[in-house]
């Protein structure tokens, strides 16, 4: 079978395969992960920081992602604050020119990276594994980690432990010891947390207990002295003692006219005053029975 001018066509032009998924560029996307913000997918800014899973963020976004939490993608929800990033100390590549325009007559090195390994010089663009120690935040290559070997960061000498290395963008098996370690330093965190929590709680009762023995050591002490005084002086004090003015009103023979500290207003206003003699009408405190 074949076409005008004697064509035999070939089984792909007649037959329809089935297209092969388009795969990604490995290699762009490690430059992509590592040069960019994991929230807002920006390249990273300094100051730029890192979570306990080894993710790289700039700490404009994850503030404003704590202050928004819509915005927060699903591999940041474990952020809950800024003590679960950690400021990362890293080492400028000397070689790394962001400043130059790329042209087209040019060609442009994707492989540079604007970090460095502070000991050996291997650039940070994904190849490589890079780590640090979550005590002080100073990032180096996995490479010069395991050969020298030390139980001290070798850029700033702060002591760490090998729970405290977080891989950055772990993958695989990494990740899933990122999480474990994650997971193990919140919960010291929250056990040292409820121990001090505790030692304050015992500290104030101590201080409460204390408080109320010197109270009812002083008020003992008190009473006992006044008792001492008292028995001694009670029969002068009872004859010297003056007599409260209100107590004389409660008797039955008091009489507000026959007070000498009463005003006469305040005496004008009963019947027993000797204006009452030329009261013609009633009173509206007495309500006395007159009439006109």
């Amino acid at each position: 079978m074949g076409c005008d001018g004697g064509t035999i066509p070939r089984r792909d032009e007649l037959v329809r395969l089935k297209k092969k998924p388009e795969q990604k560029d490995k290699d762009s996307e490690l430059a992509f992960r590592w040069r960019h913000c994991t929230i807002k997918q920006m390249p990273l800014q300094q100051p730029i920081v890192s979570c306990g899973l080894g993710k790289l963020y700039s700490k404009e976004a994850v503030i404003e992602g704590l202050l928004d939490r819509s915005i927060l993608p699903e591999t940041a929800v474990h952020i809950k604050s800024l003590k679960d990033v950690k400021t990362l100390n890293l080492t400028p590549n000397p070689a790394y020119d962001d400043n130059k325009a790329e042209k087209g007559d040019c060609y442009v090195d994707e492989a540079k990276s604007p970090f460095i390994c502070p000991i050996i010089g291997l650039e940070m663009n994904g190849k490589y594994k890079f780590c640090y120690p979550w005590t002080c935040g100073c990032v180096m290559s996995e490479r010069a980690l395991k050969q020298v070997k030390s139980t001290a960061c070798h850029r700033c000498q702060v002591p760490f432990e090998s729970k405290d290395i977080v891989v950055l963008n772990a993958e695989a098996d990494d990740l899933d010891l990122m999480i474990q370690n994650m997971q193990t330093r919140k919960s010291k965190k929250s056990k040292r947390s409820r121990e001090a929590a505790n030692q304050d709680d015992g500290v104030d009762k101590k201080k409460k207990k204390d408080e109320k023995e010197k109270a009812g050591t002083s008020k003992v002490s008190k009473n006992s002295t006044s008792t001492s005084s008292s028995t001694g002086t009670s029969s002068s004090n009872k004859l010297n003692e003056p007599v409260d003015p209100a107590f004389n009103k409660v008797k039955d023979d008091y009489s507000i006219a026959k007070d000498p500290n009463a005003s006469e207003v305040l005496k004008s206003i009963f019947t027993s005053h000797k204006s009452a003699a030329e009261q013609t009408k009633a009173h509206w405190v007495t309500y006395n029975p007159f009439y006109n």
